[in-house]
């Protein structure tokens, strides 16, 4: 980035605070009720964060990954609402991303400009019953019908499913073909006849991004839905969870530090025996030992960030980013439990959703089990 740029990101980043109250607004009550919040997506809007991903060309703000990871570990140390970040996250790199990357001229015109604005949500489906690490093992067909394709099958664990309108699906186009050709991947629009979106699913955490299944029969799709060529649905995939993994962990990576200070300055104002408790050495060590894993994870998100904006091999940076973090970002949520007590048990601190939260970060994006796989792979084991 050249200066100016890098002045106008700084701007742009300490501007993001005057919209913290709106982004926290009423966040403890949404998480309690499982509520997906329009003012605060409204909000979202009215920043310009709904089409940050997105070039300049066609409205959005051109930010690069080390760019778009600066931003998302700010909100992340700014909002309370881990949700609407995932909500956020899901939108921009599942559909705007893809479909200004891989989608026909006709989808762009009729899409893009209002995935941008964020008047359009946009959603991916990818997991199935029988499908979750082995992704492309899904049995959803797409069959080539007379001017587009019929998509059948299930899909379940669908972020925004229920506010979306529009979802990425994944299918299986030639089943002659492996992993690399056999699968594709459509546009499809949510009113469309035949798609059922079903109810929002209770969960663990991030309980104000909503979630659903999605069921398909004989959902016909035009030809000009299909992103990029029949066959490429992994390329698709690809490129979109590179930058998920970025974004949606760059968010925790903020939300780790705004940890560490609630917890810092706890310590220093919390007496016990006689003494504030950042005096006794259990406490102090737990602090340090916090600071380094956040520390730790910020040097990674950067280092995958960079990789992925040279568009070079970044493969293994992003596995080590996405183990590294998500699973430091729960262990930093019992951390701060521990170093609050029994306060810090109770919901309106705030803690025990961030707990809650933390923990579909080792499930989501590829399980903590997958990344050493795969960097067991890279290392030729």
């Amino acid at each position: 980035m050249a200066s100016s740029n890098n002045e106008y990101l700084d701007e742009f980043i300490d501007a993001l605070a005057s919209w913290q109250e709106k982004f926290n607004n009423n966040w403890l009550e949404d998480d309690k009720t499982g509520r997906f919040n329009p003012d605060k997506w409204k909000a979202l809007q009215e920043s310009g964060l709904t089409g940050m991903l997105n070039s300049i060309e066609v409205g959005g703000l051109g930010l690069g990954a080390v760019a778009a990871a600066r931003i998302m570990q700010t909100l992340g140390s700014l909002c309370h609402d881990g949700g609407l970040g995932f909500a956020l996250c899901t939108h921009l790199c599942s559909t705007c991303l893809s479909v200004e990357q891989f989608g026909t001229a006709e989808i762009k015109q009729k899409y893009l400009s209002s995935l941008i604005s964020g008047d359009c949500i946009g959603a991916h489906a990818i997991t199935e019953p029988g499908s979750g690490s082995d992704a492309f093992s899904m049995t959803t067909k797409a069959t080539k019908t007379e001017g587009g394709w019929l998509l059948n099958g299930t899909k379940i664990f669908v972020s925004n499913a229920p506010i979306a309108d529009v979802i990425v699906v994944y299918a299986c186009s030639n089943p002659d073909k492996g992993t690399l050709g056999g699968f594709s991947a459509f546009l499809v629009n949510t009113q469309s006849d035949d798609v059922v979106i079903g109810p929002s699913v209770d969960k663990m955490g991030l309980k104000t991004s909503p979630l659903s299944d999605v069921y398909l029969n004989d959902v016909f799709v035009p030809d000009e839905a299909l992103l990029g060529r029949e066959g490429m649905a992994f390329v698709v995939l690809d490129y979109v969870m590179k930058w998920e993994v970025i974004c949606v962990f760059a968010w925790q990576v903020g939300e780790m530090q705004k940890r560490l200070r609630m917890c810092i300055e706890h310590a220093r104002n919390r007496n016990q025996f006689g003494e504030k408790i950042s005096k006794f050495q259990a406490v102090s060590h737990r602090l340090a030992d916090m600071h380094i894993k956040v520390e730790t994870c910020k040097y990674w998100l950067m280092r995958a960030a960079q990789s992925v904006q040279s568009k070079g091999s970044s493969t293994e940076d992003i596995a080590i980013a996405k183990l590294v973090i998500s699973e430091n970002n729960m262990a930093t949520a019992i951390d701060a439990i521990s170093t609050f007590g029994g306060s810090g048990y109770m919901a309106d601190i705030g803690l025990e959703k961030q707990l809650r939260d933390s923990v579909g970060g080792i499930l989501y994006s590829g399980t903590s089990d997958i990344q050493r796989s795969r960097i067991a792979a890279m290392l030729g084991l």
